[in-house]
């Protein structure tokens, strides 16, 4: 089954405050969990960041939103207890307890209003959004979308260079990745006619201990199994154990078993693999904004 969404989660934890099964998230999470009947799997579900997994991260949603609306209290940091108005609910409860059921309640409303003043976006948390995903889901969501939109477009700028700018390029992201160090040091591009298959030559450590072969091709189709072939011919020729073949385009899926399947360790990075590290990187993108996220910081509060 789907993770519940964190509106589908307040009615349950609702029940756990109602009936003392539970006064903490963690408590709460293990029972629910059983309850739900999640697997493993599920349960281990992290958010894009790694920092939290899904399920903890839509519980805590869940009670924030029950605590808002008064149905909850939160007398301490990681604990909360049913309210007065939360044992009404539970008398007569609703078929889904969820934003727009919470609206009814003063406390909860004014939230929504409060926020929705203090929005970039008038319905940027208004009861009408999704209400399937917690905010820190729709942050980095978001996020990724345009993480993907921006490599979308670098992959395009890509694919109209020359052969020749786009071999510096590659040079350049390994560099920016850590190998070998400089750029004056680490790299250098010696794809030319006649250079046998071997487009540029990097250090893979700063101590030169080692050294990376690379093949470079600005493609709009796909690699297939020849052309690797061609290029570990190219690494035997100079006795080489290490390459990589980047190209704009992709790859035959015969071109990824074969590398597989060989002594010599060559790794395959097609056009939007190159993008998002470039991304990563800041290889041909600049910094537009940043956004920092806070949390309470318990440590001020400890002796309050």
């Amino acid at each position: 089954m789907a993770l519940p969404s964190y509106d589908q989660l307040m009615l349950p934890l609702l029940r756990l405050a109602g009936a003392d099964r539970a006064d903490t998230l963690g408590s709460a999470e293990a029972l629910l969990i059983q309850e739900l009947q999640l697997t493993p799997d599920e349960c281990s579900v992290r958010l894009p960041s790694g920092q939290q997994t899904v399920i903890r991260n839509r519980i805590g949603w869940a009670s924030f939103h029950l605590m808002k609306a008064g149905l909850i209290a939160k007398p301490k940091r990681g604990q909360f207890v049913i309210t007065d108005r939360g044992r009404e609910v539970l008398q007569a409860p609703p078929s889904k307890l969820d934003r727009e059921y919470l609206s009814r309640f003063p406390e909860f409303s004014e939230f929504i209003i409060g926020n929705t003043r203090n929005a970039a976006t008038p319905t940027s948390a208004g009861i009408g959004r999704q209400d399937d995903i917690t905010p820190d889901e729709a942050l980095q969501d978001a996020y990724r979308q345009l993480q993907g939109e921006l490599a979308s477009d670098l992959l395009s700028r890509l694919l109209q260079v020359r052969p020749e700018f786009f071999e510096n390029t590659v040079v350049e992201l390994l560099v920016a990745m850590g190998y070998g160090g400089s750029r004056q040091d680490a790299g250098e591009r010696i794809g030319r006619s006649g250079d046998g298959g071997i487009d540029g030559i990097i250090k893979e450590d700063r101590l030169g201990l080692d050294t990376l072969y690379i093949q470079a091709k600005r493609w709009q189709g796909t690699v297939g199994r020849p052309e690797i072939q061609k290029f570990v011919g190219a690494l035997h020729g100079q006795r080489a154990r290490k390459g990589v073949f980047m190209t704009t385009g992709s790859f035959s899926a015969d071109a990824r078993d074969y590398v597989s399947q060989i002594d010599v360790k060559v790794v395959l990075l097609d056009g939007m693999q190159i993008a998002n590290l470039m991304i990563d990187a800041g290889v041909g993108v600049t910094p537009v904004a940043s956004y920092v996220v806070k949390r309470i910081d318990s440590d001020y509060f400890e002796d309050a």
